[in-house]
């Protein structure tokens, strides 16, 4: 790997919404294909993640004769949760979106305010996003590696949202290199790309090995089970989170199982805005409540003795109380040491030096 770090956009705006390290996390409820490729179940989808408080919901586009050889297998997960006796083809071609329902679905969005966003999953797709005026591309994991295509979506001149799953670092490296020149506004989301995955396979941690290797903004897709991973992805410093959600877990199709209801995914939501309170602003000060706890309990320099006019502090006639908070602070005790004392102290005097 080279030594220089890829320097991406620290800051950048998806519609009315800004990515960056001092805005609140953009959580994105992801619809995927769970709308079982009904589009009345699709606006329904658009209903749950706008009342959810979701940034931007997220559907999938594809050309299935563009992405898939008719021959290929599922994944052992999709084996799991749908027909095995389907081919990935002709499940994939049930549930494909038409330009036509992505304007629609575009539009449904705009009038429930949330952010309409899609994947693509190859160029015609693409550029039919791109025709609907899209405010950002998300990549799939399945496409980290296709230099080509993301050279392509980086071309559109929008953000992109990247998905590091099924990869090594070597490899997120290359795609980040192919991007670089063209597009510097992406979002780089660690990701296990399992439907559900095992606690130990969230490996969160990666979000802090791509925030000390690359120069770029960070997230997570999260696919372990129920709220799962993403609240602690957020103290980490993610800020995208993505999150697989359902009408109904027991509906047919590859993702439902592995995605969260919208009681879970509205909770998942709150987490996240309650992990944002419990990080704060980074910089250490007393916070507004403490200010005064700070003037009952912290201490201040008073004499512990008689003190004559002309005499010299010192370690035995000066001691910390609290005095609410009256006088100089111990802090600055070994300032005061050594000094003159311009006027006669009792005991429990609080020091001044005028």
């Amino acid at each position: 790997m080279q030594d220089k770090r890829l320097t991406f956009n620290s800051r950048f705006q998806i519609e009315n919404k800004t990515i960056s390290e001092q805005e609140k996390t953009f959580i994105i409820a992801e619809a995927g294909v769970n709308h079982n490729g009904d589009i009345s179940l699709a606006k329904e989808m658009i209903d749950v993640a706008s009342e959810s408080g979701a940034d931007a919901v997220k559907f999938q586009a594809f050309r299935t004769e563009e992405l898939i050889l008719k021959n290929t297998e599922k994944a052992p997960y999709q084996r799991v949760t749908t027909d095995r006796c389907e081919s990935q083809y002709d499940m994939l071609k049930r549930l494909e979106v038409k330009k036509e329902q992505a304007l629609e679905l575009r539009d449904y969005c705009r009038r429930r305010h949330i952010i309409f966003l899609s994947t693509p999953f190859e160029k015609t797709s693409l550029d039919e996003l791109d025709e609907l005026g899209v405010s950002a591309f998300k990549i799939a994991a399945t496409d980290l590696t296709n230099i080509h295509f993301l050279r392509q979506a980086a071309e559109k001149g929008k953000p992109i949202i990247l998905s590091a799953g099924m990869c090594y670092l070597e490899e997120v490296m290359r795609a980040l290199e192919a991007i670089h020149p063209i597009n510097k506004n992406i979002v780089l989301l660690q990701c296990t790309a399992n439907y559900p995955i095992q606690d130990t396979e969230a490996n969160i941690n990666v979000i802090k090995t791509f925030r000390d290797t690359f120069d770029v903004m960070v997230g997570y897709s999260d696919h372990s089970q129920g709220v799962g991973a993403s609240p602690y992805a957020v103290a980490v410093g993610a800020k995208v989170i993505e999150k697989h959600f359902t009408l109904n877990k027991n509906m047919e199709g590859p993702d439902h199982k592995a995605s969260v209801t919208p009681d879970e995914f509205r909770q998942l939501v709150l987490e996240i805005r309650r992990v944002e309170k419990y990080l704060g602003n980074g910089i250490k000060m007393p916070s507004c409540s403490e200010q005064m706890t700070r003037k009952s309990l912290q201490k201040c320099l008073v004499a512990s003795q008689r003190i004559k006019a002309g005499e010299a502090f010192n370690n035995d006639n000066i001691v910390a109380k609290r005095t609410n908070g009256i006088g100089i602070s111990a802090l600055y005790f070994d300032d005061i040491v050594g000094q003159i004392a311009t006027r006669n102290y009792k005991t429990d005097d609080i020091i001044d030096l005028n």
